[in-house]
């Protein structure tokens, strides 16, 4: 696993990090498969998957047998989004600026 998912997990709750860690083993599971899988109640793994695809690790889809179905699968590192990266670096750039800007006018 890669420090990005280490990082985007830490802050969920224990129940999330398993269902995680069963899509990304085992592959597309739905609502109910998962919660077989997990032996969570299919309440817990509801709240789970949305945690999970808040954060982008998991990604809904259509069951291919049942359309009223969703199926759901973790998301590879490659195709994530970044995390505001752009807007990071350019809040730490404008707080670099800061101190230098505070020492000119003295």
């Amino acid at each position: 696993m890669d420090e990005g998912t280490r990082e985007l997990l830490e802050p969920l709750p224990p129940s999330a990090k398993l269902v995680y860690y069963v899509l990304d083993a085992e592959g597309r599971f739905d609502q109910t498969g998962l919660a077989e899988e997990t032996r969570l109640s299919t309440r817990t793994v509801r709240f789970a998957v949305e945690k999970l695809t808040e954060v982008g690790l998991v990604k809904e889809g259509l069951c291919p047998r049942d359309a009223r179905r969703s199926v759901y699968q973790a998301v590879p590192p490659a195709e994530r989004d970044p995390v505001d990266e752009p807007e990071a670096a350019a809040e730490s750039a404008s707080e670099a600026d800061a101190p230098a800007a505070a020492v000119a006018e003295d």
